[in-house]
């Protein structure tokens, strides 16, 4: 899943692609480059940001879900947690939404799933971008956030989400510190296990992974994204999520042929 940030403010990507020509051109570049999904964002969700309002995230959003509809070969996934966002984004052709929140933030976006028919991913967060960290308090980080994961599950399926329909992720780097996104990835296994669906892993030049490489910057960080892609696909995710499209591909590949002779 290939990363096209339309927004001033990404923690990973200095470049706003908010002209759509200009989005066009990386998401076709991503795609040439092994891409086989493209996450749209409007909204930025890293740590202490500012949200937007509803007219705002679709005035970035929409224009390059137009432009792309008909040159991209690849599904669109749209990365918002408003239920108005991702209906009117799933109208221009998007057939994803990826859903930060877990369904906490507006709970109307399950009924705009099961009423379209579009995938949805639930990613484990706890409280908003500015609040996470302080909510990063765990026992069992795995044990609670497969519960908590549960509680979203709970709550699409009751709004008529079919199970099919649904994709999981563990949401390294929110509301987790680093050793709990490093106990995340070391146990994916046991997610698999737990919910028995497609499990998405974003670690992509994240902030857990800074004190291990020295301190780096979020651009100076695909080295250990390569690591962390790595143990995801051997834990058994069956997506990952990434800025730089071309090279985590090779990694991809040679993973998955790492796993699939597993004994």
């Amino acid at each position: 899943m290939g990363i096209l940030n339309i927004t001033p403010d990404s923690f990973a990507d200095a470049r706003a692609l908010r002209d759509p020509e200009d989005a066009l051109a990386a998401a076709l570049k991503m795609q040439a480059d092994g891409a086989d999904l493209i996450d749209i964002g409007g909204e930025s969700t890293r740590p202490g940001a500012e949200p937007v309002s509803v007219d705002e995230e679709l005035s970035r959003v929409l224009p390059v879900i137009d432009a792309l509809r008909d040159r991209l070969a690849l599904p669109i996934s749209i990365d918002t947690s408003k239920a108005d966002v991702a209906r009117a984004a799933i109208a221009a052709g998007a057939a994803i939404v990826n859903d930060v929140s877990g369904l906490h933030h507006d709970p109307e976006l399950a009924r705009v799933a099961a009423k379209t028919g579009a995938a949805l991913i639930l990613m484990h967060t706890r409280g908003s971008s500015k609040t996470m960290y302080a909510e990063a308090e765990y026992g069992d980080v795995v044990a609670e956030v497969t519960a908590e994961l549960r509680g979203s599950l709970d709550r699409a399926t009751a709004a008529g989400v079919q199970i099919e329909q649904v994709v999981i992720d563990p949401g390294v780097g929110f509301a987790k510190r680093a050793s709990h996104s490093y106990g995340v990835l070391a146990r994916l296994f046991e997610f698999v296990s737990a919910f028995d669906r497609p499990l998405l892993i974003g670690p992509s030049r994240k902030s857990f992974l800074r004190e291990a490489l020295g301190g780096r910057p979020a651009a100076e960080r695909d080295w250990g994204t390569t690591a962390a892609v790595t143990a995801a696909v051997l834990g058994g995710a069956h997506i990952v999520r990434v800025h730089a499209v071309a090279e985590m591909a090779q990694v991809v590949r040679v993973a998955d042929e790492i796993r699939r002779h597993y004994s």
